[in-house]
């Protein structure tokens, strides 16, 4: 059973403050190594005077990596944002010497400070993490709903990289019954249905005299209930709904953004597309840009621009299809780019017109859009705001989830959107470059009796 709720704001607010230390740590070992054994007062006071500004820097990116929310890490997850973030801080360091005018700040200890903290940082986060599992344990977790719905739930739990987490058995039918029987059992209940508003009225209010933690699916109900306003009439209180989308304010911000930091990326980006060009152009036959109309804000359309990865021919026999894993249309140089995310860099140019954002919903292709607004009737409500290059789906989902569910991140992001969620997903994008799995296509699903094997099912 699980032994703590989590990780609390102390623990992690601790967990930072030692990160600095041991950072600080760092670059006092980088020194003595750069020196061999001695401490130059000359140079070290050109450390010590940027140091506030490195700290500071040090954290925000830390706090954007998502470093300090343990539950869904991995060893290798600690390896790869440890490296990825200090990567970041050596360029940060760079300007900041530069700027500062700090020239006695030697540009050998930003690099050996490189491969010391990614060592020490990363042995002290993986103790942190092996110790936070221990104490945290297995919460031993129940699913209530459909069977459909189950079953969905359940092989994502499976597949997840996180063991805090088991499945300990699933419920179809009779909720409250079946609830109450396994109640000591269970420390986690998540709920996709109820087959009443009556009857979610007495299994949450059971549960919570109990003391059971409550998770509830992302269903349309449920994320309308994100980001609302409290309101007071006299004596009646109201909960006031707020829309799908961004306020204007935050919209003139956000497009401000876009176009100052796609500039950036383009002129840093220039040499890797000139080379990616350069490939397509002598590996396949074709242009070296692919063209597409894709859906944006208000449902207008608009010519994606990517480097081609597929051969030329790849659609005329089949129509409109959407990507597989190993989808025999990519050509050699095409899984590579993307893979590393490469074929999506044009779309930067999209950004600068307007047509995109940095961050948003995936743009489809009309064909689609049609397809799954008939399946689906709050599709329409991911075209309130504009398509992004990268967004809350990509980063926290697969390529090979569903549109169903790739629509609830969409809709959980504009409902709950704010500048600082934007700036996470932009931090959180670095790390999933090299998560090969976020880049797969749609894959084969398991059988139900795989699924539900060594899970109790109650129906």
């Amino acid at each position: 059973m699980s032994k703590t709720g989590g990780f609390n704001r102390t623990l992690k607010i601790a967990f930072g403050i030692a990160d600095i230390l041991i950072y600080h740590l760092t670059f006092v070992i980088s020194f003595y190594i750069r020196y061999k054994g001695t401490l130059p007062i000359f140079n070290y006071s050109a450390y010590q005077n940027v140091l506030p500004y490195i700290m500071l820097t040090f954290i925000i990116i830390n706090i954007f990596s998502g470093i300090y929310t343990l539950y869904n890490k991995h060893f290798i997850d600690m390896f790869s944002i440890t490296l990825i973030s200090q990567i970041m801080m050596s360029f940060a360091i760079m300007a900041m010497t530069f700027f500062g005018r700090w020239f006695a700040f030697p540009r050998t200890i930003i690099f050996i400070n490189l491969i010391v903290s990614t060592l020490l940082l990363t042995i002290w986060r993986l103790i942190i993490l092996k110790v936070y599992f221990s104490k945290s344990g297995t919460s031993q977790v129940m699913i209530v709903g459909p069977k459909e719905k189950c079953q969905e739930a359940v092989y994502n739990f499976k597949s997840s990289k996180t063991t805090q987490y088991k499945v300990k058995a699933v419920v179809f039918d009779h909720y409250f019954e079946n609830i109450k029987k396994n109640i000591d059992q269970v420390d986690l209940f998540y709920f996709l249905d109820f087959n009443s508003l009556e009857e979610e009225n007495e299994i949450l209010s059971y549960l919570t005299f109990n003391n059971k933690r409550i998770f509830l699916g992302t269903d349309f109900g449920n994320i309308l209930r994100i980001n609302n306003r409290i309101m007071n009439i006299d004596d009646e209180s109201l909960i006031a709904i707020s829309k799908f989308e961004i306020s204007p304010e935050d919209d003139t911000i956000k497009r401000m953004i876009d176009i100052i930091i796609s500039l950036f990326l383009l002129i840093i980006t220039s040499p890797i597309m000139l080379i990616a060009a350069l490939l397509i152009k002598a590996t396949s036959k074709g242009p070296v840009f692919y063209k597409q109309v894709r859906i944006t804000k208000e449902q207008e359309e608009f010519e994606i621009l990517k480097f081609r990865s597929m051969r030329t021919d790849a659609e005329e026999l089949s129509g409109p299809v959407l990507a597989q894993a190993e989808d025999p249309r990519v050509t050699k140089v095409g899984k590579y780019l993307r893979s590393l995310r490469i074929d999506e860099l044009p779309q930067l140019f999209n950004v600068l017109k307007g047509d995109m954002s940095l961050i948003g919903p995936r743009p489809e292709r009309p064909f689609f859009v049609e397809q799954f607004k008939e399946e689906n009737p709050y599709y329409y409500l991911r075209h309130t705001v504009r398509a992004g290059i990268t967004g809350y789906a990509q980063v926290y989902g697969k390529y090979s989830t569903d549109f169903n569910s790739k629509l609830k991140f969409d809709l959980l992001y504009i409902k709950d959107y704010s500048l600082m969620m934007d700036i996470k997903i932009l931090f959180q994008t670095v790390k999933i470059l090299f998560d090969k799995v976020s880049s797969q296509g749609l894959q084969e699903e398991l059988t139900a009796e795989e699924i539900f094997e060594d899970i109790h099912v109650y129906d």
